[in-house]
């Protein structure tokens, strides 16, 4: 029963991470449940760590594994060369290694332990994904956030990255306005706006109108991460640093 709990805490940030990696909540939520199924057989595949470098390990033996039905875990008709080897490509090891440091926020030594590497492997990884993510094309953002100095922190962050932020909105309907007038090609959007409307029903009008990577920052993760429910794909937790919201702006771009 302790082991239960263990793995439920953490079992929200494993979809985040999953999610992040693969580019869609289906084909995430399907390596959390793979997970879950390898546990339920057997506990000894968490190994002697914590539970929660166990599970993000498992995930990764999971991931790397070469007889795993891509059409089921994906949820989509392989492509030429499967829709794994699509995403391994888009995310490979060096841009794993960020995302779990920088979004999150394991240290060097767990890192290391997750991905089956030497720390110093890790350390050279990371860095390597920073100077992709540096490299990348640029393009318009729209910032919702009713938060001033969120906004603004945001902002540099965004113009540090080569972006341009195109508009700012506190509220749903000026997010709505704003995506329309400006045609972003990324939204990082908040979940509770200036006037009690929802940023996640902006975004929803925002869809319907418009194909563009969405970024979610919330002070609750957790609520948005159930696997219940048609849910966001790339997500930043309230309080951020500068580097979580890199990642995950870069790794959004990576599927847009």
């Amino acid at each position: 029963m302790a082991l239960a709990h263990a793995i439920a805490e953490h079992l929200p940030y494993l979809r985040r991470y999953a999610r992040a990696l693969c580019g869609t909540q289906k084909s995430g939520d399907a390596y959390v449940r793979a997970c879950l199924e390898a546990i339920v057989a057997d506990t000894a595949v968490l190994g002697p760590d914590s539970p929660r470098v166990g599970l993000y390990r498992l995930f990764h033996k999971l991931w790397s594994a070469t007889d795993l039905d891509s059409r089921s875990l994906a949820g989509t008709q392989a492509a030429e060369g499967g829709v794994e080897k699509r995403l391994k490509l888009l995310t490979p090891a060096h841009r794993q290694a960020l995302l779990l440091t920088a979004m999150e926020g394991f240290n060097t030594p767990d890192t290391a332990a997750i991905l089956g590497v030497s720390e110093n492997q890790v350390r050279e990884m990371s860095s390597q994904a920073v100077r992709e993510i540096s490299s990348q094309p640029t393009t318009k953002v729209l910032i919702i956030e009713d938060e001033p100095i969120i906004s603004l922190d945001l902002q540099s962050i965004i113009k540090e990255m080569g972006h341009e932020v195109v508009a700012t909105a506190t509220t749903r309907d000026e997010a709505v306005r704003a995506a329309r007038r400006t045609g972003p090609g990324l939204v990082l959007a908040d979940i509770k706006l200036a006037d009690g409307s929802s940023g996640i029903d902006a975004v929803r009008q925002i869809l319907s109108e418009l194909e563009v990577p969405i970024v979610f920052i919330t002070a609750y993760p957790e609520r948005l991460l159930t696997g219940e429910r048609p849910e966001p794909t790339f997500l930043v937790t309230k309080p951020f640093v500068p580097d979580t919201v890199r990642v995950a702006v870069s790794q959004a771009l990576l599927f847009a």
